[in-house]
């Protein structure tokens, strides 16, 4: 199931006008499935669901983008080499501490301070104890 997120047409950051386009205007080559939402002003995108033109979350300056490398280098470890832990979980765990519906709980539409609030969560060792 994809889960929806509002297709962007103007950027949250400037203002201008947001394009859905090849990423090659980003990666200087097409990458993964070649398409993404870009601002006509500033550094903000954000890439599409494989096969659609739904938006992966919301659109992201190097700012926002650096904070969910951040919240994914702390979160997949403990899904992808816990074989107890499944993702789904993860993320439902991470939900109920952070108080927002599951789903929510995903990188790529959180702001910048919710972004914060889960970095302070999963820097803590054990915040994903009693995810089944």
């Amino acid at each position: 199931m994809i889960d929806n997120y509002p297709i962007p047409t103007s950027c949250s950051y400037c203002s201008n006008e947001v394009i859905y386009t090849s990423n090659a205007v980003i990666y200087g080559r097409e990458y993964g499935n070649g398409r993404c939402y870009k601002c006509t002003g500033c550094d903000a995108y954000v890439g599409v669901h494989t096969g659609t033109n739904i938006p992966l979350g919301r659109l992201a300056n190097r700012e926002l983008r650096e904070l969910k490398k951040d919240c994914h280098a702390l979160f997949d470890p403990v899904w992808k080499q816990n074989k107890n832990i499944k993702r789904e979980h993860a993320y439902g765990r991470l939900a109920n501490v952070l108080g927002i519906p599951h789903g929510e709980c995903h990188f790529g539409w959180f702001d910048r301070d919710m972004l914060h609030q889960a970095l302070t969560i999963l820097r803590q060792p054990d915040w994903y104890k009693g995810v089944s």
